[in-house]
């Protein structure tokens, strides 16, 4: 029976009545509805993730030391914007392949010009790195540039950078023979103040430069005119010359890891301020960088007959103190007419260094519509009264040689051609040449005389001698002691003969007394003739008191 038939009928009068009510049924199609809101909700998620997520790139590294898939992280400015996923090995296993995560934010550091870095602590001549490593574990550091030029690969710097891009200052390029100890991070110096850093260094196409590029933070890259010089301040600058001993450095530092100081020279200069990425001249020295310009240099030839041993190729040229050039090229030439061998000696001379001297004789040169060069106008004239070449010692103890220029008094008169392709300049003997053939002379001397024969003489001589000395020992010294005994014996008699109380001394007492009264008599004598003079005549009157000269006088006293 159906429940439609059970309502219908009538109920016993004793029993409630029952309402039934009927349930509607879900038709089968609302089942889904929870996965489809499910998937709904999963592919919202994805759109988000794939909405959220940055782009994906490839960082090539050398080795994968301190990287870990999943944990090491990508910072810039200590600002994570980036994971490691995964790390791999390149096919030719040359290096390692690092698929980074970026953020949505970093997207500008999947650009051309981004750079990327391990960091890790480095101990190093520059200075100590990334010690903040050693607990939170290596990252990679990122710096963006301003390309706009989308890039998914990257080559993973070694080290990290010196100058960051965005960085307030000026770069700078410097062009050097070497480096010396320079190396990135190298300090830039100022009046002893660091102001900036060596950014990185090149070496040119051809092989024969350096190109060096540093960076000079704000402010002090107004201090970089075009008329600044830059010189290697690397290690210690000492120089020894007539005010004494001088030790010039930068500071400990550059003793270590080295250094660029830059400086404008003292004087009226060009004071305007350099462009970004102005190129330079990195000077060896201070000393080099303030001289003034050389300007284009000449070159010479020297033809020397005597050994040049101790002169070397970049060996100094001095006009009267005063550097002009260098040695170049030092090469070996025979004269077949002389049968000899000549050293010639190729050097380049400065004429900007000679002053106003070298523009005087140009001008005169031009006065007289001469076509040669300034160089050979301004030694043409100085060949005929004098001018030389000599090769001298600049050093005593080590030997070594430069070239000198000087007049040479009653100098052998030359020819000389100034429009030669290879000007030749006429050199005489030097200083070291002419001592050594006096030495040679006093040697030869020395040879001739005849030291055996004089030595056989001196060691007859010797023997005669020794015999001599040998009687004297055994005849003349003993009787030499008996004449001493007799002497002194002698000096005894006379010691005892000058005595106070010997007969000597008193009869000398008395004869001095007798002498003392005979001088007074001869006083008193003298005296009355000064008063008498005619005594010597008449003779001494006779006393008046006394008539008699027989009769006494008063007192019974005769004359």
């Amino acid at each position: 029976m159906s429940e439609e038939d059970v309502s219908a009928a009538p109920s016993p009068p004793s029993l409630p009545r029952v309402s039934v009510t009927r349930r509607r049924r879900w038709s089968a199609g609302l089942i889904w509805i929870v996965p489809a809101i499910a998937a709904l909700i999963g592919i919202g998620m994805v759109i988000h993730n794939w909405a959220s997520e940055g782009p994906v790139i490839e960082i090539s590294f050398i080795t994968a030391e301190g990287l870990e898939a999943g944990k090491t992280q990508v910072k810039y400015k200590d600002v994570v914007i980036g994971l490691v996923d995964s790390i791999r090995l390149a096919r030719d296993n040359t290096h390692v392949v690092a698929r980074v995560n970026l953020s949505k934010d970093a997207a500008g550091f999947a650009t051309a010009d981004a750079r990327y870095w391990v960091v890790r602590p480095r101990f190093g001549t520059s200075g100590v790195s990334g010690i903040g490593t050693l607990l939170s574990g290596a990252y990679i550091g990122a710096d963006n540039g301003e390309s706009h030029e989308a890039k998914k690969s990257f080559v993973g710097l070694e080290r990290p950078p010196a100058v960051i891009h965005g960085s307030p200052g000026k770069r700078f390029t410097l062009a050097a023979n070497d480096i010396g100890s320079l190396d990135i991070g190298s300090p830039v110096y100022y009046r002893r103040i660091q102001v900036g850093r060596l950014a990185s260094y090149e070496l040119d196409k051809d092989g024969r430069q350096m190109r060096v590029d540093i960076f000079v933070d704000a402010p002090y890259d107004g201090f970089v005119t075009v008329s600044s010089r830059f010189w290697n301040a690397s290690g210690v600058d000492l120089n020894l010359d007539a005010s004494g001993l001088k030790l010039n450095t930068q500071s400990l530092a550059t003793v270590i890891a080295g250094g660029i100081a830059f400086q404008t020279p003292p004087g009226p200069r060009d004071a305007t301020l350099a462009a970004e990425g102005a190129q330079f001249t990195l000077y060896d020295d201070m000393q080099t960088a303030f001289a003034p310009p050389d300007g284009e240099p000449d070159y010479l030839q020297m033809r020397f007959p005597q050994s040049l041993r101790g002169l070397g190729v970049g060996s100094q040229v001095d006009f009267r103190g005063i550097i002009v050039g260098r040695v170049v090229s030092i090469n070996l030439d025979y004269d077949i007419d002389k049968q000899s061998f000549l050293q010639i000696v190729g050097v380049v001379i400065y004429p900007n260094r000679f002053g106003r001297a070298a523009e005087k004789f140009a001008q005169l040169a031009q006065d007289n519509n001469d076509t040669n060069t300034r160089l050979a106008n301004f030694i043409k004239p100085q060949i005929a009264r004098g001018l030389r070449a000599q090769a001298r010692v600049g050093n005593l103890l080590t030997g070594q040689l430069y070239i000198a220029l000087d007049f040479v008094p009653k100098a052998p008169k030359v020819e000389f051609d100034a429009s030669a392709r290879s000007v030749e300049l006429p050199t005489v003997p030097g200083s070291f040449d002419r001592l050594q053939e006096e030495m040679t002379g006093i040697v030869e001397k020395l040879d001739r005389i005849p030291f055996e024969s004089i030595g056989k003489n001196l060691d007859s001589t010797i023997a005669r001698l020794d015999k001599t000395l040998r009687q004297v020992n055994e005849s003349t010294l003993p009787q030499f002691s008996a004449t001493l005994t007799g002497a002194q014996g002698t000096l005894g008699s006379a010691q005892r003969a000058v005595d106070a109380d010997s007969p000597l001394q008193q009869n000398l007492a008395q004869t001095l007394a007798e002498m003392q009264r005979a001088a007074r008599s001869v006083r008193v004598l003298t005296d009355y003739l000064g008063v008498h003079p005619e005594t010597l005549l008449r003779g001494k009157p006779a006393d008046p008191a006394l008539r008699n000269p027989t009769e006494q006088d008063a007192k019974g006293n005769k004359p």
